[in-house]
């Protein structure tokens, strides 16, 4: 009985009473090609657009390399054609070229490794419509497909490319809640910001009274003297050092006088002047007092 092949490997199995006195040389040579399936790595160079990885029955071949490093210098994107089409095959691939490889096994489908990139790939050996399958496509973290593209990771991994796409209402922002990445939209941080950053409160109307801030918020406070005149005392409140309150005097009518009763400081605003800017820069002051005139 003559000797037979396994299916994928090409591991030759001895026909019964063959090889008297020669068998052991078979052994060997079948333990390399069993060695070389779990744990070879193969240098596989390159050239043209095209490319043929061969396992043979019975014969260390680079189609039986477990790793295959490509190198060389092909001239283009190249094919790589495993053959026989017949054959289960799992390959990590390391493409140390500067073109893309694409495996291929026949009609089923292919996998296009980019040059530079690392791929873990597996051919079905189904014949002529045989699939060459990557096997770190939609990568999944927790039950969860990965959906995102490479150019999309680079971006959270430190892409350094800044575009100038414009911002909406609905477009998600990434931010760490307490520990846990989330995404909400640009819409719900500009409401954070405005109600953190500057509060905007009433118009003053009466003739008198006090603008205490209850919270580390900046103050931007109109002020409408149309009816009368206005006396108006500043205090620091809960502003934090560096934090402002902005009086906006909304008509010309009549006159609005500013007190800041820490520091016995204060302005009049007449029909010229419209803004007044206090800034808090001591913690228990105001220490930058300024008017605008027009």
């Amino acid at each position: 009985m003559a000797s037979t092949y396994t299916s994928n490997l090409g591991v030759e199995k001895i026909g019964a009473g063959e090889q008297a006195g020669t068998w052991g040389n078979t052994t060997n040579n079948n333990l390399d090609i069993i060695d070389r399936a779990i744990n070879g790595v193969g240098a596989i160079t390159l050239s043209g657009t095209t490319h043929t990885l061969t396992t043979s029955d019975g014969t260390l071949s680079e189609g039986g390399n477990k790793v295959l490093v490509l190198g060389g210098s092909p001239s283009g994107a190249n094919t790589i054609t495993i053959s026989p089409n017949d054959q289960d095959k799992m390959f990590f691939v390391h493409n140390s070229t500067s073109q893309t490889a694409t495996f291929t096994q026949g009609s089923g489908g292919n996998v296009n490794v980019p040059a530079g990139a690392k791929a873990l790939i597996y051919a079905d050996g189904a014949g002529s419509g045989a699939a060459v399958v990557d096997l770190l496509d939609s990568l999944t973290f927790g039950g969860t497909k990965l959906t995102a593209t490479a150019a999309e990771l680079n971006l959270i991994d430190g892409g350094t490319s800044a575009g100038t796409t414009a911002v909406a209402d609905g477009d998600g922002i990434v931010t760490n809640d307490g520990g846990t990445m989330r995404q909400t939209t640009a819409a719900t941080f500009s409401t954070y910001f405005n109600a953190n950053l500057v509060t905007v409160p009433s118009a003053i109307t009466s003739s008198s009274a006090t603008l205490t801030p209850s919270s580390a918020q900046s103050i931007y406070q109109k002020v409408d003297t149309s009816s009368n005149n206005v006396a108006l005392t500043l205090a620091i409140g809960s502003l934090a050092i560096g934090q402002y309150i902005i009086v906006d005097k909304t008509s010309s009518s009549n006159t609005l006088t500013l007190s800041y009763p820490s520091n016995s400081q204060g302005v009049s605003l007449g029909n010229s002047v419209s803004f007044a800017i206090a800034i808090n820069q001591n913690g228990s002051i105001f220490t930058f007092v300024e008017s605008v005139k027009f």
